[in-house]
């Protein structure tokens, strides 16, 4: 019995985290930077530049790739943003990304680069430069999700022609998953008020918990879809349309593009390497 308490403790715990969590997410897109004020549509497809260049590169390829560092570490400054907090917020799929090349070492063990007596095997290279592709597409993908509100970003898939099921769907997940982690967190704070000195929730209050959490949700979630259609929601995005993409936008893509594409051709690490030496 203690480890049946002891465990719906712990679930009330991260049940709280992750609504504060969601928070946290919606206040850091509802923020004023420079990032901040570039139109969605800008960020989306600058972000999706950078992860198919980036993917793009070769295993071998780790020199070549450390200029694209740049890219999230400019977001970062301009964003506002602490980089602990993205590396905080994705402390759960980092190490499942950085993971995919763990074994390479081991199947891989041709001598690709000598460093002083020290033999870096083409293994380690590779292992080193899919976790850097995976660190970096982790990152963009993080600054543009907390510089850009959920509406936007649905608006701007629409702009790239993406189906409006999906992007509809993808909008009423977000907004549900949101609904229903208050409503737990409202219920377990209630039946903390309740049950005073109880850790947890008891099992045989589970059932109706979850009946009651069930039935609480699907209301408040036909009440939200009712006020959305109320305020003139069909499936499309005109209310977030009405923002026009700006010449300052339009250079902001050429510009990150231009950089993308000339480091991704040319290896700008190689060549600073050769001046400096």
């Amino acid at each position: 019995m203690p480890l049946i308490l002891t465990f719906g403790k712990v679930a009330m715990n991260k049940i709280d985290r992750a609504a504060s969590s969601l928070r946290e997410m919606d206040e850091l897109a509802a923020g004023s930077s420079p990032i901040h004020a570039l139109h969605p549509l800008a960020k989306l497809i600058t972000t999706i530049i950078f992860i198919f260049i980036t993917v793009s590169f070769d295993k071998y390829a780790l020199s070549a790739m450390i200029p694209l560092i740049l890219f999230p570490a400019l977001g970062f400054e301009l964003s506002g943003i602490s980089p602990k907090t993205c590396f905080y917020k994705l402390r759960f799929v980092l190490p499942l990304v950085m993971a995919v090349g763990l074994f390479n070492p081991f199947f891989d063990k041709t001598p690709v680069l000598y460093i002083g007596s020290a033999i870096a095997t083409g293994g380690i290279i590779s292992m080193l430069t899919l976790m850097l592709k995976g660190v970096l597409c982790l990152s963009a993908s993080f600054i543009f999700a907390a510089t850009t509100q959920i509406d936007s970003v649905c608006a701007a898939l629409r702009k790239l022609r993406a189906p409006s099921l999906l992007v509809t769907l993808l909008l009423l997940t977000y907004r549900y998953v949101a609904l229903m982690v208050d409503e737990v967190s409202i219920m377990s704070e209630a039946y903390a008020l309740r049950a005073p000195g109880q850790k947890g929730i008891h099992i045989s209050a589970w059932g109706s918990f979850l009946g009651q959490l069930l039935l609480r949700s699907s209301d408040r979630a036909e009440e939200l879809y009712q006020g959305m259609c109320l305020r003139g929601f069909n499936g499309e995005f005109y209310y977030a349309e009405n923002e026009k993409v700006r010449a300052s936008d339009i250079v902001f893509m050429v510009l990150v593009a231009a950089m993308l594409v000339l480091i991704r051709n040319v290896n700008l690490s190689l060549i600073l390497g050769k001046l400096l030496v």
